[in-house]
């Protein structure tokens, strides 16, 4: 099995989101997946500008020569896509969301309908599955509603969205203790991916729970 996350922090390796990339990606491993983790603000990647020449003068092909096509190749030959992006103004970075344009190339214009709602057709069959992760500094899980109603589309099959992000390299060892207690369920639900395609009650009660009180973390921010 191979899985590719393409990341979207701007932060690269150094963001909270890696964190809990790299807690998933070990867990995956562990379970004998192939893995790999792109920084998408490391790549080259133009914006699309709507030319439709991927659509009707060259089927899947933009008309960009840069990464992209690349990535694309990643994409199609992954078993699991993961979309890994911290919250930025209640969405995804602006480098995800780059990306997600580019992935129009995927698409045929061929309009279809579905309990009333529009789309497109896909131009190959779709094999891959789709994870989301997500981080947001703020606390609440309100900040992630405009992130889950965009990659419902996708159906992913696991979302690990975590609040209150700043904890995640905070160097008290207090809460250092409570984090690594929450990687060990993110590392579990990448080895459970791999090996059931599902992850377990007790498992999502511990990526879902809350890491300190909101008055802890207000206190922790200084805000």
């Amino acid at each position: 099995m191979k899985i590719i996350v393409f990341n979207g922090s701007p932060s690269a390796g150094q963001s909270n989101t890696n964190v809990i990339v790299e807690a998933f990606l070990e867990g995956a491993r562990l379970g004998g997946a192939e893995t790999q983790n792109i920084f998408l603000i490391e790549k080259n990647i133009e914006h699309c500008k709507g030319c439709f020449y991927c659509w009707f003068k060259m089927p899947g092909k933009c008309v960009f020569n840069d990464d992209m096509e690349q990535l694309l190749n990643k994409y199609k030959d992954s078993d699991i896509v993961c979309f890994a992006t911290p919250v930025y103004t209640w969405n995804m970075t602006a480098a995800m969301k780059n990306f997600v344009d580019r992935l129009v190339s995927l698409k045929s214009p061929i309009l279809m309908q579905q309990n009333g709602n529009f789309n497109l057709e896909d131009s190959i069959p779709k094999t891959q599955q789709f994870i989301v992760i997500s981080n947001s500094g703020f606390p609440g899980d309100n900040n992630f509603n405009t992130m889950k109603e965009i990659f419902k589309y996708c159906n992913p099959i696991l979302e690990i969205y975590r609040n209150c992000g700043k904890l995640l390299k905070n160097k008290d060892e207090k809460i250092k203790i409570i984090v690594n207690d929450y990687l060990k369920y993110v590392k579990q639900s990448g080895y459970e991916i791999v090996t059931k395609n599902k992850i377990s009650y007790d498992t999502r009660v511990n990526l879902e729970k809350d890491l300190v009180s909101l008055d802890e973390y207000i206190k922790l921010l200084g805000m």
